[in-house]
C-alpha cells in the first residue's frame, strides 16, 4: 500500500532531524588535566586526556619529555543516550613520574577522531625538591575492613632484622605505623607487639616522617624496641595492634555526583569533596584497628658449659679495669671501678669475679649503666668493687667477666690485667735477742793490766789471776749460740711436721666444711621445694636445678666436683641416669635458662602442680 505524501514528508523530516542531532553529538573534542599542577620529586601525578565523540580515537602512544617518566595506565569509557542525543566519551590514563626538581611543560599531544586532528591543552608541572622523603610501595599491611575503605588510609609494619637468635640475646625491632596525610590521624591505643615466648622493652618513639607511599603522602611514626626469646624453638612476633582515629567523609545516602572531571582515584575515599575544603562540614572521626602480619623468628638454645663468670650476659662486650690507690697498709680499702662496654642485654650483666681471693676480703659491687641508643641495647656499665688485702700483696687479683657472642657462637671470657700494687705492714720482723760480747782478757783482769807473757810472776795470787788459755762464760747454756745451732735441725724438722699436719688438718677440715655447707644448703633448697607453692617459675627452676648441681657435687666428693660447673649432661652421667631421665633432666636445666637468661618473662606466674611434682620426683629420685 501507498504512503500517502505527507507521511513521507512527516518521516524525511523526522530522519533528517534524527542525523543532524547525531552529526553535532559526534562532533569530537578532547582536553586534558593534571590530577596536580605541584609535585615533588618521586611523587607520581596522573594525566588524563578525555576524548568526547566517536570512538575510534587514537591517542598518543608515547610520551617523552627529560625528566619525567611517563607511562600508558589504561582507559575508562563512558557512553549515553539521552532524547535522541548520543554522548560517548573516552579516557585515556597515564602516570608521570618527576626524577628531578624543575618546571617542566607537557607539550600539546596530537589525537586523531572522527577523521580530524585534535590537540590537547599545554599543561605545566611544577617539581620541587623533597629531602627526607622517599618514594616506597607501601608495605604488607593487614587491616580490619572498615567503612569508607578507611582500612586502606593506615598501615603497620613490623621489622625485625634477624630470622635467627639465640635464648636470652636482644634482637633491636622497628614497628613502622602510616597515616594518610589527610586523615589527621590520633593514636587511641599505641602499638603492642604480641605473641608468646619472648619479651619486649618498652616502646620509645624514634622519628615522624613525611614520606610518599603509592603516589600519597603518609605520615610515618617509628617506635623502636627490643625483644629477647625466653626459650628456644620457633616463634611468630607480632601481630602489632593498635588503635586510632581518622578523619573521613560522612556517610551520605544519596549517590554524590561528581563533575567529568573528577575521574581520579575513583576507589579513594578522597574524592569526596570534603578533602578538597577543609572547612566543609562532611568528615566524622572514626575509629580504627590497625595490624600488622606477624615475622617468624627461630630460637637457639645456648651451648652448654657456661664458664663459672658467665650470668646471662649475651652480645658483643669490652672491659676495662682500674683500681685506687695502688700504695696502701693492709686492711685499707681499694676501690676497684670496672667499665664493661658494648651492646647486647645488659640487664644480665654481673660485676665480674675474682678469679682468686685468697688474702682478699671484698664487699658487694654497685653498678650504675648508661645507655647509647634508645632502647638501651648499647651503651656502658659501671661497677665499683671495695677490697682489702689482708696480707702483704703485690698485685691485685684478676677479674674475670664472660658473655656470649652470639657472632660467634661461643662463650668468650674477658680479663683484666695485671695490676701491680704494693701493701706495707703486713708481716712482723723476727726480734733477734742481742748476745753479750765474748769476755776478754781485760774483763777477766777486772782492771789488772795485762802482764807480758815473758814476765809471768810465779807468786800463787797471779797464778789463780792470770787468764787460762781456754776463755770460760758463766752465760746460760740455753743463751749461747752453739745450743741452738746444734737444736735448729731438730727443731726445723719438727716444725715443719707440725705444720704439714696442720695443713693437713685445715684441708680436711676445708672439705668437711664445704661438704657440710652443700649439704645444708640441698636440704633447704629441697625443703622449700616440697613446701612452696607460691614461687615463680624463674625462681622454682632456678632452685631445682641448683639442687641437682648440689646433689652430683656431692656424690662426686672424692674428685672435689665444684658444683657450679655441673651441667645436664654432667648430672646425667653422675647418677647413671637412663634415656627417659636424662631427658627430663635436660628439659629442666633448658627451662631454668630460659627463665633466667631472658630477662622478665610474660607468660604464666606460677608453675603448675603438675610440673612441680614432675620436678620434685625427677630430684628426689637423683641417688
Amino acid at each position: 500500500m501507498d504512503i500517502p505524501m505527507q507521511s513521507r514528508i512527516l518521516l524525511v523530516a523526522l530522519a533528517s532531524i534524527a542525523v543532524a542531532e547525531f552529526a553535532y553529538a559526534d562532533s569530537p573534542s578532547v582536553t586534558a588535566v593534571l590530577s596536580n599542577s605541584e609535585a615533588t620529586v618521586g611523587e607520581t601525578v596522573e594525566l588524563q586526556i578525555k576524548v568526547t565523540g566517536p570512538g575510534d580515537a587514537r591517542p598518543p602512544e608515547e610520551i617523552s619529555i627529560d625528566g619525567l617518566e611517563i607511562h600508558s595506565t589504561g582507559t575508562s569509557r563512558q557512553f549515553e543516550i539521552h532524547n535522541f542525543s548520543t554522548n560517548s566519551s573516552v579516557t585515556y590514563n597515564y602516570t608521570i613520574l618527576p626524577l628531578r626538581a624543575g618546571r617542566f611543560t607537557i607539550p600539546p599531544q596530537t589525537v586523531q577522531a572522527g577523521g580530524k586532528i585534535l590537540r590537547t591543552p599545554e599543561l605545566a608541572l611544577n617539581v620541587a625538591d623533597a629531602p627526607g622523603q622517599q618514594t616506597k610501595t607501601r608495605p604488607g599491611r593487614s587491616t580490619q575492613s572498615q567503612p569508607t575503605s578507611a582500612g586502606d588510609l593506615v598501615f603497620a609494619e613490623l621489622v625485625v632484622p634477624k630470622k635467627t637468635a639465640y635464648v636470652g640475646e636482644v634482637v633491636p625491632v622497628q614497628i613502622r605505623m602510616g597515616f594518610d596525610a589527610r586523615v589527621h590521624p590520633r593514636l587511641t591505643e599505641p602499638p603492642d607487639i604480641t605473641g608468646q615466648g619472648f619479651t619486649s622493652q618498652k616502646l620509645q618513639q624514634s622519628s615522624q616522617n613525611l614520606e610518599t607511599i603509592n603516589g600519597r603522602p603518609f605520615e610515618v611514626v617509628t617506635f623502636k624496641t627490643a625483644i629477647a626469646a625466653a626459650r628456644a624453638g620457633k616463634f611468630e612476633i607480632g601481630p602489632v595492634k593498635a588503635k586510632a582515629q581518622v578523619v573521613v567523609p560522612r556517610r551520605r545516602n544519596a549517590p554524590r555526583s561528581r563533575s567529568p572531571f573528577d575521574l581520579f582515584d575513583l576507589d579513594d575515599p578522597f574524592s569526596d569533596p570534603f578533602f578538597s575544603n577543609p572547612f566543609a562540614q562532611f568528615g566524622e572521626r572514626r575509629d580504627i584497628q590497625i595490624s600488622s602480619d606477624p615475622v617468624a623468628l627461630e630460637v637457639k638454645p645456648l651451648p652448654p658449659n657456661a664458664p663459672p663468670s658467665f650470668s646471662g650476659a649475651i652480645g658483643s662486650f669490652v672491659m676495662a679495669t682500674d683500681a685506687k690507690p695502688k700504695s696502701l697498709q693492709v686492711g685499707d680499702p681499694i676501690t676497684v671501678t670496672t667499665t664493661i662496654s658494648g651492646r647486647g642485654n645488659f640487664d644480665r650483666v654481673n660485676a665480674p669475679l675474682l678469679e682468686d681471693d685468697r688474702g682478699w676480703h671484698k664487699y658487694p659491687p654497685s653498678s650504675k649503666f648508661k645507655q647509647d641508643d634508645e632502647v638501651g641495647i648499647s651503651g656502658t656499665k659501671t661497677f665499683e668493687m671495695v677490697i682489702s688485702p689482708n696480707e702483704n700483696k703485690q698485685n691485685l687479683p684478676v677479674l674475670a667477666f664472660s658473655y656470649f657472642d652470639p657472632a660467634k657462637e661461643q662463650y668468650v671470657t674477658l680479663q683484666s690485667e695485671p695490676m701491680a700494687i704494693a701493701v706495707q705492714g703486713g708481716a712482723v720482723a723476727p726480734v733477734v735477742a742481742a748476745q753479750p760480747p765474748a769476755s776478754s782478757p781485760a774483763t777477766a783482769a777486772r782492771g789488772r793490766p795485762p802482764v807480758p807473757n815473758s814476765a809471768k810472776p810465779q807468786d800463787i795470787l797471779y797464778q789463780l789471776t792470770e787468764p787460762s788459755r781456754t776463755v770460760e762464760s758463766f752465760e746460760p747454756l740455753y743463751a749461747r749460740r752453739g745450743f741452738w745451732a746444734a737444736q735448729s735441725l731438730p727443731l726445723a724438722a719438727v716444725l715443719v711436721f707440725a705444720g704439714w699436719k696442720i695443713r693437713r688438718a685445715r684441708l680436711d677440715d676445708r672439705e668437711a666444711r664445704r661438704i657440710s655447707a652443700l649439704q645444708h644448703e640441698a636440704a633447704e633448697l629441697m625443703h622449700k621445694l616440697r613446701r612452696r607453692d607460691d614461687a615463680s617459675p624463674q625462681e622454682y627452676y632456678a632452685e631445682a636445678s641448683r639442687v641437682v648441681r648440689l646433689k652430683a657435687a656431692l656424690a662426686s666428693r672424692d674428685r672435689g666436683v665444684d658444683p657450679n660447673t655441673v651441667d645436664a649432661e654432667t648430672a646425667a652421667e653422675t647418677f647413671k641416669l637412663d634415656t627417659n631421665s636424662c631427658d627430663r633432666l635436660r628439659r629442666l636445666f633448658e627451662q631454668n635458662d630460659e627463665w633466667q637468661y631472658s630477662g622478665t618473662h610474660n607468660g604464666p606466674e606460677r608453675i603448675s602442680p603438675e610440673n612441680r611434682r614432675d620436678v620434685l620426683e625427677l630430684i628426689e629420685n637423683l641417688k
